[in-house]
């Protein structure tokens, strides 16, 4: 029987229900699967005509998670080693709930004063964590492709402006194309920036040394060199196929010298320099003109999160600022509007996860997590060294490991492929989740470590099943 939608009685009904499951799925998950196909019959249930009558709130709420705790994929959990994903915090999972519960809107500090401080006050501990200077603008964005249109948003704009244009304004018509160089370790999230922006997704230089893509700094000084007006540099904190980083340092000094704008990709990698043991790793980027990064990776918050840093924070409501809204710039004042400073408009308040994790868990927490990983990431590194049918591609500079099964007796021509069977079997057994990549024209696995419940025990499970698994599919 369906509910009628004004009774609030089942609102708090509803998230109990919600409360009383998590308790169980909270505390199965380390040992669950990362996907259990006896679970996808249950997503037929999800099918079917919309209902004339409604089934009811509890009911609705009651399939939906007994549905989902059996059939999704569970990557919130520890072997989720696919795409870069973290997991949530309880701090950050709890302030997510508080989220949907408060339900702000939190794109006008109008509408939500206290979103809006939240949102100030994160971007402030953030900087910190980072050691970005405090006078950089910010905003928080879905994602590091959000964070990355932001801040080659503000790079076009700045771009525009050097050949007297407003593209906020007046668009790109009659200007040349904006120059965006390299090394081979971009990412396609900046592609796609750049594609939304409508200066090409394939307009970029890369100007790498090798097959790996490690960049060619004489090239790129010398190709600067030859551009008759500003440039736009990517720098990539982080590489997706082995965690390797673009010397950002020296990109830096490559920005100064040319008058470029230097933009840093970090989407995982910024977090080197929440270690003292890593840092170096990211030196230089508090040199950046721009700054993108992932809260959903190893700030361990929900999806979907992500931010950006600015340099010059005007700039973010110039190529941002539609609704001519105002942008205070004063330290702590509480009348942003947010909405004026990114791609997004109707924007939900995603500052609380963020704050309550930092709340939780401060400098020390996050500087335990990363070292923690780190070690892990090394651990799998040396595991890979020592087998006999396993063959480590990469340093290992920080999470990501970047390795291949490779028996002996196999020949080298056969190997891409029996890769290729290996990470789809490895998705379809579920014990641990990781799949392929191409890396230096071969085919691998890339494992990365960022979710806070991830142990030695599980990164040991990791070689034992792909050693077991690859093992079946020999010939």
């Amino acid at each position: 029987m369906a509910d009628a939608l004004y009774d609030q009685r089942l609102a708090a009904d509803a998230l109990d229900l919600v409360a009383r499951a998590a308790r169980s799925y909270v505390d199965a998950l380390p040992g669950l699967p990362v996907h259990d196909r006896a679970g996808d019959h249950l997503l037929d249930q999800l099918d079917g005509a919309l209902p004339e009558d409604g089934s009811g709130t509890l009911d609705a709420v009651d399939q939906l998670l007994t549905i989902g705790t059996r059939a999704a994929t569970h990557s919130s959990g520890p072997r989720f080693f696919h795409f870069v994903v973290g997991g949530s915090t309880p701090a950050a999972q709890a302030g997510d709930w508080v989220t949907s519960l408060l339900d702000q809107v939190a794109g006008l500090w109008a509408a939500s004063r206290f979103a809006t401080r939240a949102e100030t006050v994160v971007l402030r501990w953030l900087k910190d964590l980072f050691g970005l200077p405090a006078s950089y603008g910010g905003v928080l964005t879905p994602s590091a492709t959000f964070a990355n249109l932001t801040g080659l948003a503000c790079a076009r704009y700045w771009w525009a402006s050097q050949h007297g244009v407003d593209v906020t304004v007046d668009g790109l018509a009659g200007l040349p194309r904006m120059p965006v160089l390299a090394s081979g370790y971009v990412h396609p999230s900046a592609r796609k920036a750049l594609q939304i922006l409508g200066c090409g997704r394939d307009t970029i230089q890369v100007h790498a040394r090798d097959d790996a893509g490690r960049v060619d700094l004489a090239a790129m000084d010398r190709a600067l060199a030859g551009i008759d007006g500003p440039a736009v540099l990517i720098g990539t904190a982080g590489e997706v196929n082995t965690g390797d980083f673009d010397p950002i340092a020296d990109l830096a000094d490559l920005a100064e010298r040319h008058g470029a704008w230097l933009h840093v990709d970090g989407a995982f990698g910024l977090f080197a320099a929440v270690s003292p043991r890593t840092a170096h790793l990211v030196a230089g980027v508090e040199r950046a003109d721009s700054v993108a990064a992932d809260g959903h990776k190893w700030l361990n918050v929900p999806y979907e999160s992500g931010f950006a840093f600015v340099r010059e924070p005007e700039l973010l409501s110039r190529a941002f600022g539609a609704w001519n809204a105002r942008y205070l710039e004063a330290e702590g004042d509480a009348e942003i509007n947010y909405n004026s400073l990114g791609p997004e408009s109707s924007r939900r308040a995603r500052a609380l996860p963020i704050w309550a994790t930092l709340r939780a868990y401060g400098r020390q927490g996050y500087r335990a997590m990363v070292e923690r990983h780190h070690d892990l990431a090394r651990r799998l590194g040396r595991l890979v060294d020592q087998a006999p049918d396993l063959e480590l591609l990469a340093p290992v500079p920080l999470c990501v490991v970047c390795f291949r099964y490779r028996p002996p007796g196999v020949p080298e021509a056969q190997l891409d492929e029996l890769n290729q069977r290996l990470g789809a079997a490895l998705l379809a057994d579920g014990r641990v989740f990781v799949g392929t990549t191409v890396y230096r024209g071969m085919t691998a696995l890339r494992p990365a470590i960022v979710n806070w419940r991830t142990t030695e025990a599980d990164i040991d499970l990791l070689v034992s099943v792909v050693r077991e698994v690859g093992a079946s599919l020999r010939p």
